[in-house]
């Protein structure tokens, strides 16, 4: 998928691509021309990073109707010829599951919209998924023919239809076609015994039950460029060829290995087997090693704490990247106590790779005295990389759950710029247990944020007084069918605290 561009926070289009709640009240306050051309700009170019953590159909969905904008945009982008190259999700999904809460909201343009495009686009499938959830059967059964022209006639293209039936999201519209559709019904019924037949038919390569067999086997098909035969000493080990990263065999797939070899290691490692596995933590090709340094955190030995400090300065990625990733899984005081001295700045390492990965460990299992230590982490992470990076979202959770207070500017700027309305909702919550000006600030905004989690964090903490546009928003949230169970358990329960207070 294409990378985002996000326009700047303070402008209609840039607060509307992060999906804040100001972006809705200032899209009704704008001139309607501009605020419609700005939906569509988000809606036909999905602005998220990662559409499987953020949320935006439902958020879009409301602003057209707010605004009673015309669906010409969308219907113009399912339409494009781009569709006639491409069926890749990324470019239709945001647009077809906008479609979907309007037709929910009663807008008869978007159903239609959506039936014509399942019958005609590339990405029908998901198309097809909103109106199994909307449509009604009449509009369902009408469909069902030309759906199955998407698959060709002929053992492969019922070998597609079978795996399609099996893995469908909704699978209502199936249903309704096996009674009219001898294709579907069989398929159907066959689907399942394919299913079978797969799991009966597993191959594959299994490692020998002895701890020096299951290390040997994390290398193999990666082992720069010798067998897996060279760990065991044996005089026929051969060189293999070098593989890429999408072969079965590439360095991705050594990552898998070594991880389920660590799992084999629990079940084989006997308490003589010890030397050899801190041989390999130490020295051993990258796969034992990796496997060998994981199976020794997950049973808390003594040497997995050192062995992991001198793993994370080694000269492969590799090995720091997973060294680095098996310190965020360690707990206990010992841990602690050597994360606190990797992430002081005092000690000059705070800035390595070693000290920002013990600051998100204080930031995950810390004490409250770590606060600071946090603090600074943050602060540093976002004057060097700006709000963005998959370890941000650890620090903010951290200064909330630590309650530090010196943070709070901190996380102003991370809830106000971040692209990612995730990241913005984990700010939130981190602003709910730090700041003392959230009900009356941030938290009116967050009630038409774009997160489930957000608007109920919201309901949960927003000031019932002094705001008038709070109690309606609460009262719309409350009698929107579109809105999440979660959103209205919370806003039902400040309504009625609410005129509890005001008798």
């Amino acid at each position: 998928m294409f990378e985002p561009v996000i326009a700047p926070s303070a402008s209609l289009l840039g607060l509307l691509q992060r999906g804040r709640g100001d972006g809705q009240l200032h899209a009704l306050a704008a001139d309607r021309a501009e605020a419609i051309a700005a939906l569509e700009e988000c809606v036909t170019r999905d602005p998220r990073a990662d559409w499987q953590v953020e949320s935006r159909s439902l958020y879009y969905a409301r602003i057209y109707m707010d605004l009673e904008a015309p669906l010409e945009g969308i219907e113009d982008h399912l339409h494009s010829a781009e569709d006639l190259v491409t069926d890749d999700e990324s470019r239709t999904g945001l647009a077809l599951s906008v479609l979907g809460h309007l037709a929910a909201y009663g807008r008869r343009d978007a159903l239609l919209m959506l039936r014509e495009y399942a019958a005609t686009g590339a990405n029908w499938a998901w198309a097809l998924d909103e109106l199994a959830l909307r449509d009604d059967d009449r509009g369902l059964l009408l469909l069902g023919t030309a759906v199955l022209d998407h698959f060709e006639p002929g053992p492969e293209g019922d070998a597609e239809l079978r795996e399609f039936i099996r893995n469908a999201y909704e699978p209502r519209p199936w249903r309704l076609w096996a009674a009219y559709h001898p294709r579907v019904a069989a398929a159907s019924e066959q689907s399942p015994f394919d299913l079978w037949q797969r799991q009966i038919n597993r191959s594959g390569v299994t490692p020998g039950w002895s701890t020096a067999d299951v290390l040997a086997w994390a290398d193999q098909g990666e082992l720069g460029g010798l067998g897996a035969g060279a760990f065991l000493g044996r005089p026929d080990a051969r060189p293999e060829p070098a593989r890429g990263p999408d072969s079965p065999s590439g360095p991705d797939a050594v990552d898998r290995r070594a991880a389920a070899a660590a799992r084999c290691l629990t079940a084989v490692v006997r308490p003589e087997d010890r030397p050899l596995l801190l041989e390999a933590a130490r020295d051993g090709l990258p796969g034992a090693r990796r496997a060998a340094l994981r199976h020794l955190v997950e049973q808390r030995d003594p040497a997995a704490v050192e062995l992991i400090e001198a793993a994370a300065a080694d000269v492969d990625d590799r090995i720091v990247r997973a060294a680095l990733e098996l310190l965020g899984r360690m707990r206990g005081p010992e841990v602690l106590t050597h994360a606190r001295r990797w992430a002081d700045p005092a000690s000059g390492g705070a800035d390595s790779a070693l000290g920002e990965a013990a600051v998100q460990l204080l930031a995950d299992a810390g004490e409250p005295a770590d606060a600071p230590l946090v603090v600074a982490g943050l602060r540093r992470w976002i004057s060097v990389r700006g709000v963005s990076g998959t370890g941000l979202g650890s620090l903010v959770d951290g200064a909330g759950r630590l309650a530090a207070a010196d943070a709070v500017p901190v996380l102003r700027h991370v809830y106000g710029e971040a692209a990612s309305s995730e990241l913005r909702g984990r700010a939130a919550q981190a602003l709910a247990a730090t700041d003392v000006h959230f009900p009356e600030g941030p938290a009116v905004e967050c009630l038409w944020d774009c997160e489930e989690s957000t608007r109920e964090l919201a309901a949960r903490h927003v000031a019932t007084t002094g705001d008038a546009r709070v109690l309606e928003r609460l009262r719309r949230l409350a009698a929107d069918p579109a809105e999440e169970a979660e959103v209205h358990a919370a806003v039902r329960g400040r309504l009625t605290a609410a005129r509890e207070f005001g008798r």
